[in-house]
């Protein structure tokens, strides 16, 4: 393990087909208060570079150095690809290189060479069609450090978490059990103590059924699972509001409320985010021994290699690593008044 003169974030490029690469040559361009590296194919990024017409000098990532970044220059960890890629065009043969980018940033991570990772968009569909059953970063982390992460998006003065993430939702019912509820609810309140720094958090949760179920007249999931578990948590002292309707759960004058939002699927609470923030959002892995942020967009081929993507979500979430990995760094430094 290295100790860092400035904090050491990873940043993975994601697909190689779409903007990831053009994101991390974007940000090259910046000044950034960091050690940045970038785990990439240093062709493909010196290429990506040449399309967008952005100078840019490589050095090659060497974990016994502090390089504090400097604009125009990127520390690059170089991890071939596996086939020549071309620019907007998916390739499930480099698939594998997309996932060993990330198992290196999660190493890294965890020994602690590294403070925060952050990453790029990738395309689930494509590494699914390589063979590799993948159904999202969240899930792939998790299963990479051996925890249970909750998603949670930042953006528009909200912090929205995910009950179940990337399920169809004929599956999502089913999916809510009382054990998983406990669980995110558990991870979302810890991470928001010890990784935000709110010393009593207000979790709003959403009901699964329009009107929350309405008295069990349009579904039972609010009567059966979901209140019994907000009234055992609220028992041990945990803020937990609802479930409460998620029509109205958003109202602005209601957010106020709230320190963080937990909706029942996917496409429940992210929609209104997105809305709220796109562009500037930041995709949080809570519960993870780690800290990871991510880009609130997609791999976005159409746009690969024009300059037209934007760097607002990639550079909130680098501002939000560096946040993180700070009041990290302050939990790990011993009360004066104690070691005195």
């Amino acid at each position: 393990m290295v100790t860092h003169v400035l904090p050491r974030l990873i940043l993975t490029a994601g697909e190689p087909a779409g903007i990831g690469p053009d994101l991390c040559v974007q940000v090259a361009q910046t000044l950034q208060p960091c050690q940045l590296i970038v785990i990439a194919d240093r062709d493909l990024i010196r290429e990506r570079a040449r399309c967008l017409k952005l100078p840019i000098e490589i050095h090659e990532y060497d974990v016994a150095v502090d390089r504090p970044h400097q604009a125009g220059h990127l520390s690059v960890w170089h991890v071939p690809t596996r086939q020549p890629v071309v620019t907007g065009k998916l390739d499930s043969r480099n698939a594998t290189y997309v996932l060993e980018t990330l198992k290196r940033a999660v190493h890294a991570c965890l020994g602690g060479d590294a403070d925060a990772m952050v990453t790029a968009p990738v395309h689930k569909g494509i590494i699914s069609e390589s063979g590799v059953k993948f159904s999202g970063h969240t899930e792939f982390l998790s299963e990479l450090t051996n925890s249970r992460a909750v998603m949670m998006l930042v953006g528009g003065g909200m912090r929205v978490t995910l009950a179940t993430t990337h399920l169809p939702l004929k599956e999502v019912s089913a999916a809510i059990t009382s054990e998983l509820l406990e669980q995110k609810l558990h991870t979302i309140h810890h991470d928001l103590v010890t990784r935000f720094k709110i010393g009593h958090p207000c979790i709003a949760v959403a009901g699964l059924n329009p009107h929350a179920g309405e008295s069990g007249h349009l579904g039972r999931e609010e009567i059966d699972i979901i209140i019994p578990v907000l009234e055992r948590l609220r028992a041990a002292g945990m803020n937990v509001l609802g479930p409460l309707p998620a029509d109205t759960l958003f109202v602005p004058h209601k957010l106020k409320q709230y320190d963080c939002i937990l909706t029942m699927y996917h496409d429940q609470g992210l929609p209104v985010l997105k809305h709220a923030s796109f562009g500037g959002g930041v995709n949080v892995s809570l519960g993870l021994p780690i800290i990871r942020t991510s880009v609130d967009h997609g791999t976005a081929l159409e746009l690969a290699g024009t300059g037209q993507a934007d760097l607002g979500s990639m550079q909130a979430a680098i501002d939000m690593a560096l946040d993180l990995a700070g009041k990290a760094k302050l939990l790990s430094i011993p009360d004066a008044a104690h070691s005195a």
